[in-house]
């Protein structure tokens, strides 16, 4: 008897660690080629869904591919799929041939793709697909696609600044992928249209100091090149690089009256030398879209873009983030109204310069096609 009583409490053990081990997680997110703690995209993506899932008393788990790949990331999806995922969201435009994928495997579970649409194209020069299928852009019933315009928040940034009294700017992108290319644009669009309302006509944003880094993560490297560029006169640089960003922020700290233009979210707590960030509203967007969820209101098939006029967009005007000297809350409100409104519309074509280029022309200035090259590169053209 007691030998059965035995046998019968190790099969009970068993199922309850079985049951244990198969606990499934509603909401899943998958990480672009940064971490959760990257200060930035993902991060700012990651807080919304935890807020969110902790105030709604839903489960939720991050998967971390195993390399930055289609199939590596076509795989951290189905491993959220086992474990349970009803919705899965994906910040970054490298998600969207494995959401494209995805979206058809797996038609009972939502996907929110953030800052790109689904399509099956692996090769946009010859136009082949992943699949070796004709080009397909469906963005399934389940599917969510949210854009931001970058080039409404780097304007910010870069009017702010010069308005602020610098003269001297630096840009540095992660890759010339198309959000970080809206960031740069913005800002230079924005640096130029403050210089023209205080008639400084002689303005000129150096090409030296553009340049895209071909990586979003930290590196002595990038530290060493914003150094040189504080070291010759830059005053402040607007760092759209994911935690690339950390090591421009490492550089400025390293040198007296230097300033670095955050990313993504708020980054003003990771350096006193944070004058502002180039905000998307990623924690909001991503909340939207979970309580359409929650709500069985979820609304697929679509690209939504959020910008200024939704709110989607903008600096931190909080006491604590505002680190600017004469640039006020109120002078920072005036611009944004004119972009919500649409009075200026900033170029945001991350294909091709010509935009800027003529939004610039409007304003007086002659721009150097050398730097028109830097924020567009002719290859991604």
């Amino acid at each position: 008897m007691k030998k059965v009583i035995y046998i019968l409490v190790l099969l009970v053990t068993a199922l309850v660690l079985v049951a244990c081990g198969s606990k499934e997680y509603e909401i899943a997110m998958i990480t672009d080629s940064g971490d959760i703690d990257d200060r930035s995209f993902n991060q700012g993506t990651w807080e919304g869904i935890t807020e969110f899932a902790i105030e709604n008393d839903l489960s939720y788990k991050y998967y971390k591919p195993t390399e930055v790949s289609f199939d590596a990331y076509v795989a951290a999806i189905e491993l959220a799929v086992d474990n349970g995922a009803k919705i899965v969201v994906t910040p970054g435009f490298l998600f969207e041939n494995s959401v494209h994928k995805a979206q058809t495997l797996y038609p009972d579970v939502k996907f929110v793709l953030i800052d790109g649409s689904p399509h099956n194209v692996n090769n946009w020069g010859t136009m082949g697909t992943y699949d070796g299928t004709a080009a397909d852009f469906t963005v399934e019933d389940n599917t969510l696609s949210i854009f931001f315009q970058e080039e409404q928040s780097g304007f910010l940034a870069g009017y702010a600044t010069v308005k602020d009294g610098f003269e001297s700017l630096g840009f540095v992108g992660g890759m010339a992928v198309p959000a970080v290319v809206r960031f740069g644009m913005g800002f230079v669009a924005g640096a130029y249209y403050a210089a023209e309302e205080m008639d400084n006509m002689s303005f000129e944003f150096d090409e030296t100091y553009y340049q895209y880094l071909n990586s979003f993560a930290p590196d002595e490297a990038h530290k060493t090149l914003t150094a040189g560029w504080y070291s010759a006169g830059v005053e402040v640089i607007h760092a759209a690089a994911g935690g690339a960003g950390n090591s421009v922020m490492a550089a400025a700290q390293d040198t007296t009256g230097k300033w670095v233009v955050g990313v993504d979210v708020d980054q003003s707590n990771l350096s006193p030398k944070v004058v502002t960030s180039a905000m998307k509203g990623l924690a909001t967007a991503v909340q939207s879209a979970l309580q359409d969820y929650v709500d069985d209101a979820f609304v697929g098939g679509i690209s939504i873009t959020l910008g200024a006029a939704e709110d989607g967009i903008g600096l931190p005007t909080v006491a604590a983030s505002w680190r600017f000297a004469t640039f006020t809350v109120a002078n920072y409100d005036t611009i944004f109204a004119k972009l919500a409104n649409g009075t200026v519309d900033v170029p945001n074509d991350h294909l091709s310069s010509v935009e800027l280029s003529a939004f610039l022309v409007t304003l007086g200035f002659t721009p150097s096609q050398a730097l028109l090259d830097k924020i567009v590169p002719p290859a991604a053209s």
